[in-house]
């Protein structure tokens, strides 16, 4: 098992990071996924309709109880990115397969990655996820002729 600063070495992109967060999330593997989030005091995660959940011990609780029930079976799609020097911004849409009384089915999430560079890589610093749909999102691209 590497250590948090041999997986910096692998993670040289916010590309990179995401890969491996949901890499995690889908085979369930706590130690994975906590070494995707930076080591600052204030990492935020909110999961779909729950609370904020500040810092890693928090965010690691969350993890835990959601691993509970096994793999995470989720495809970060269309993904938007806004990068710079030492920060990025990734919105994304999440496709989950689910398993309900009814039979498989697919539902959609609206997440939010944000990452920094740190001294050791680039780091997650918060995963805002929405509640979805249960079918594809649809997305607005040109400016709507009415703003509010």
């Amino acid at each position: 098992m590497p250590t948090k600063a041999q997986a910096a070495a692998l993670l040289a992109s916010p590309d990179e990071v995401e890969n491996q967060f949901y890499e995690a999330l889908r085979e369930a593997d706590l130690a994975k996924l906590m070494a995707v989030w930076a080591e600052e005091e204030e990492v935020i995660c909110v999961h779909p309709g729950g609370p904020r959940m500040v810092g890693a011990a928090a965010v690691r609780a969350a993890f835990e109880a959601l691993f509970s029930n096994g793999p995470i079976v989720v495809q970060p799609e269309n993904v938007r990115r806004v990068h710079t020097l030492s920060a990025a911004v990734h919105s994304v849409n999440e496709r989950l397969e689910l398993v309900t009384a009814e039979g498989k089915r697919t539902g959609w999430v609206s997440a939010t990655n944000v990452f920094i560079k740190t001294t050791l890589g680039w780091r997650l610093v918060a995963h805002h996820a929405s509640p979805g749909t249960p079918h594809e999102p649809v997305e607005v691209i040109e400016t709507p002729a009415v703003l509010h």
